[in-house]
C-alpha cells in the first residue's frame, strides 16, 4: 500500500467516524477535514516508520570520557494509546558515555522516534532510556518525562493543573547518589 492509499483509507475512516458523530462531511468546513486528519494522524505516528537504532548509530563518536551528559528540556508531543487525545512535556535524558558519545540533536531524535506513536508516558520513558543505551553501549541513561495529558484535561477528570513526572534509569543510574548529580543538573 502507498502512503497516498494509506491516507486515502485512514480518511475515508474518519469521516464515518464524523457521520457517526451526527455531522454533514460535505459542508464546506468539513470537506477536506478526513484528509487533513488523516495526514496529521500519518504525521504525528510517524515513529513505528524509523528504526532508532540507525538514528543512534548515524552519530557515534569516539569518546574517552566518562563524565555525565545531560540535554534537557527536550519538547514532545505524542498520543495516548487509551483515548488518542494529546500528551506533551519535556524531556531530560542523562547517560554516562563509556567509549562512545552520540550527536546531541540525536537525543532529541530518538525521543521523536518514541513519542511519534500512541503511547502512555512510562512506556515513553523506558523507551527512550533503554534504547540510547543499547545503542550507544552507555553505562547508564536516565529519563525524565514531565507531561500534560488532555485525556486529563479535556475529559475525565477534568483537573486542569495536573501534570504526571516519569523517571526511568538503567546501569550507573541505579546509584542515588548519580541520580541526584542528575537532578541537580536539569533543575
Amino acid at each position: 500500500m502507498t502512503e497516498q492509499e494509506r491516507i486515502d483509507a485512514i480518511a475515508s475512516h474518519l469521516s464515518s467516524i464524523l457521520g457517526l458523530l451526527g455531522e454533514d462531511v460535505t459542508r464546506e468546513g468539513l470537506r477536506d477535514t478526513p484528509q487533513r486528519a488523516a495526514k496529521a494522524l500519518a504525521f504525528l505516528t510517524s515513529g513505528y516508520e524509523v528504526d532508532a537504532d540507525s538514528v543512534i548509530k548515524k552519530a557515534l563518536f569516539a569518546h574517552e570520557g566518562s563524565q555525565m551528559v545531560v540535554v534537557k528540556d527536550i519538547e514532545f508531543y505524542s498520543l495516548c494509546e487509551h483515548h488518542v487525545l494529546p500528551f506533551f512535556g519535556k524531556i531530560s535524558v542523562g547517560y554516562v558515555p563509556d567509549g562512545k558519545i552520540v550527536g546531541l540533536s540525536k537525543i532529541a531524535r530518538i525521543v521523536n522516534v518514541f513519542a511519534r506513536r500512541l503511547q502512555v508516558q512510562e512506556r515513553l520513558s523506558a523507551e527512550i532510556a533503554d534504547r540510547i543505551k543499547a545503542a550507544t553501549g552507555a553505562k547508564g541513561v536516565i529519563v525524565l518525562v514531565n507531561g500534560e495529558h488532555m485525556c486529563m484535561k479535556m475529559r475525565g477528570v477534568e483537573k486542569q493543573h495536573s501534570t504526571t513526572t516519569t523517571v526511568h534509569y538503567n546501569g550507573v543510574f541505579e546509584n542515588a547518589d548519580l541520580r541526584t548529580e542528575f537532578y541537580n543538573a536539569i533543575r
